[in-house]
């Protein structure tokens, strides 16, 4: 089975920074897009960052680049989302997703697989 878990929300002060975990299991990373997600109550669901298991590409929404970082380990089937410059409008809870395909996309419409949200505060 498809597992992903995703880890290190927390709170923070406004300028702090995080760094989030998403361990996956049961795929073989080289063949899947891992990316994050964010989400407020009652908002849609937000392409944060995706990354390219096979090539590793990447994508950034416009608000977090310069922002936010993402990598991945392959051997461990991880992936890091880096969050520097923290804002307090960051705070959100984050979802780390995977689709099969080897085309970068990051949109949470074909996402196939998703792990339990970590939540992200950010204090002023």
């Amino acid at each position: 089975d498809v597992q992903l878990q995703a880890s290190g929300g927390g709170l923070v002060q406004a300028g702090g920074s995080l760094r989030l975990s998403c361990a996956a299991s049961g795929f073989t990373f080289d063949d899947y897009i891992v990316g994050w997600f964010r989400q407020a109550p009652s908002r849609p669901r937000e392409g944060v960052s995706c990354i390219s298991g096979s090539d590793g590409s990447t994508y950034y929404a416009d608000s977090v680049k310069g922002q936010f970082t993402i990598s991945s380990d392959n051997a461990e089937n991880t992936v890091y989302l880096q969050m520097d410059n923290l804002k307090p409008e960051d705070t959100y809870v984050y979802f780390c997703a995977a689709a099969r395909r080897r085309s970068m996309w990051c949109n949470s419409v074909g996402m196939k697989y998703w792990g339990k949200g970590t939540q992200v505060t950010v204090s002023s």
